[in-house]
Formats: structure tokens, C-alpha cells, sequence
């Protein structure tokens, strides 16, 4: 397994910072990683690994106004830039890994980003596989903040707000949950054009489900307290064509980061491996 670094322009000049993990050998085909709200692809290495293990090579970014990338913390200036950057994403993969299956993994917002991705861009992909997607949020937000978003939404689209997020409920693993609140790389920021941006195309999602028509892999913690898996099992009941849903009895928001995610990345990896022709 190498780990390398990878940069990426986006339409309006900002540097995207990104990550390769790839197997020692030829890879059997590449996942494309996009990451939740607040975090950068560094905290997927152990994900990579699994995947290299079985023969995948692993790409992803952070993204924009995250991590490492380019751009004000938490802010995007449409949701649509967040699809062109996807395609960068995908581009590089083509070309690092000609003529291999492409999946496109999301976690979160990433989760939101790549079914989004997969309706209104309609890519040619072996597979998504959406982790704990933003559809609904499990928690209501502070009805004044809602408000005062969409207040902003066109006003001060760039207005910084923190997130919100309670993050004893990302995983049972109490290490994990240190991690993440000491990692430098990780921030609470939102602005309206992201948060609200993320709830109203979450709704769309939910509207237009029958339209999906890639394979996918859908799952999600039964005790999550983020993003909601009730919203999860109404969409995948939805699409019409190859789709499987998987609800971990019990596990909160960062399934792969819950102490059985051993099982949890198992079932990526078989349904991956499933899907690659």
C-alpha cells in the first residue's frame, strides 16, 4: 500500500488537496472517496487499507473549505460547485486508472454529494456507495438558525455559523471521538449556501429516488443521531433498479469508525467486489 499526495484545480482556482492509496499490486478498480461536513479525507486511511487489501486502489479530496483544500472554512459558492469538483475527482481517476471500474463512495454530505452526483450529472460508474447520507437530518436544528439561513442564504451567503454537531455521537469508540475533536484539520464551520444547500438537496434526493439508476449501496447506524436512517431506508425503497440497504443495529453515525467496523467495511468490500466486472 503507497500513500500519496494528489492536487486538484478547481473551475474557479481554487487548490483542492487530495490522497491516493494504492495496492502493491495492479488495482481490480478504483473508489472515488468524498467526506462529510468538517473533515478531510485523512481520517479514511484504515478504510483505504481495507480497500487495497482486496485489490482497490483508493482516490479522494478534501473538500473544498476543508482540510487541507483551498477556500473559506465551510463555505462553497454553489452546490453545484461541489458536482464540478467531483468531476475533477473522477477525471483524475480516469486517467490514473484507465480502463478500471470506478465506484464513488460518500460519507455524510459526501453521502448527500455522490446520489446527488449520480442523478443530476449521470455519470458512467460500477457503483455508488452512499455511507450515512444527508438526506434529513436526525436532529431538528435551532429553528433560529434555520431562519437566519435562509435569511442569508442570497444576503451573506458566506455568514459563519458552527455546525452544531455533537460529536460524542459519531462513534461508540471513544478514541475516535478524541481524534476528531484534536484534529487540527477538522472544523465546526458552516455557512448558509452549505448548510442549507445540504438540506434542501437532501429533500430533492428523497423527491427523486426513482430517478437513480446506478447501482448502489446504501447504509446506515440505526442509533444515528446526525443524519437520519429512516430518511435512508425511504430512498433506497425507492430505486427501482440494483440497489442494497444495510441498517447496523445500533451503531451511530461513522459506521466505519464504530468498534465493529470490521463488518462494516466487509460488506463495502463484498458488495464492491460484487459490482466489478
Amino acid at each position: 500500500m503507497t500513500d500519496t499526495e494528489l492536487t486538484l484545480k478547481s473551475k474557479d482556482g481554487l487548490t483542492l488537496a487530495g490522497r491516493q492509496w494504492t495496492p502493491a499490486a495492479a488495482p481490480r478498480g478504483v473508489v472515488c472517496l468524498v467526506h462529510g461536513i468538517g473533515e478531510h479525507v485523512g481520517r479514511y486511511a484504515h478504510v483505504a487499507a481495507a480497500l487495497n487489501q482486496a485489490g482497490y486502489a483508493m482516490l479522494g479530496y478534501d473538500l473544498r473549505g476543508h482540510g487541507r483544500s483551498e477556500g473559506p472554512r465551510g463555505f462553497t459558492p454553489s452546490y453545484d460547485a461541489y458536482l464540478d469538483d467531483i468531476d475533477l475527482l473522477m477525471g483524475e481517476a480516469r486517467t490514473r486508472f484507465p480502463d478500471k471500474p470506478i465506484f464513488l463512495y460518500g460519507h455524510s454530505l459526501g453521502g448527500n454529494l455522490v446520489l446527488n452526483y449520480g442523478l443530476r450529472r449521470k455519470p458512467v460508474l460500477a457503483g455508488v456507495v452512499a455511507s450515512s447520507p444527508q438526506l434529513r437530518l436526525a436532529f431538528a436544528p435551532p429553528a433560529w438558525k434555520t431562519t437566519i439561513g435562509r435569511l442569508m442564504l442570497n444576503l451573506w451567503p458566506s455568514m459563519v455559523m458552527a455546525n452544531g454537531l455533537d460529536v460524542q455521537n459519531l462513534s461508540h469508540d471513544s478514541a475516535v471521538v478524541r481524534a476528531y475533536t484534536s484534529d487540527p484539520l477538522v472544523h465546526d464551520r458552516v455557512t448558509p449556501r452549505l448548510g442549507i444547500g445540504a438540506i434542501d438537496s437532501g429533500l430533492w434526493l428523497l423527491d427523486h429516488a426513482t430517478e437513480f439508476t446506478l447501482p448502489l449501496l446504501i447504509f446506515h447506524g440505526s442509533q444515528d443521531r446526525l443524519t437520519s436512517p429512516d430518511a435512508s431506508r425511504a430512498f433506497a425503497s425507492r430505486v427501482k433498479g440494483d440497489c442494497t440497504f444495510k441498517l447496523w443495529d445500533g451503531l451511530y453515525h461513522e459506521t466505519h469508525n464504530e468498534p465493529e467496523k470490521a463488518e462494516v467495511l466487509g460488506l463495502m468490500v463484498r458488495w464492491i467486489q460484487d459490482h466489478t466486472r
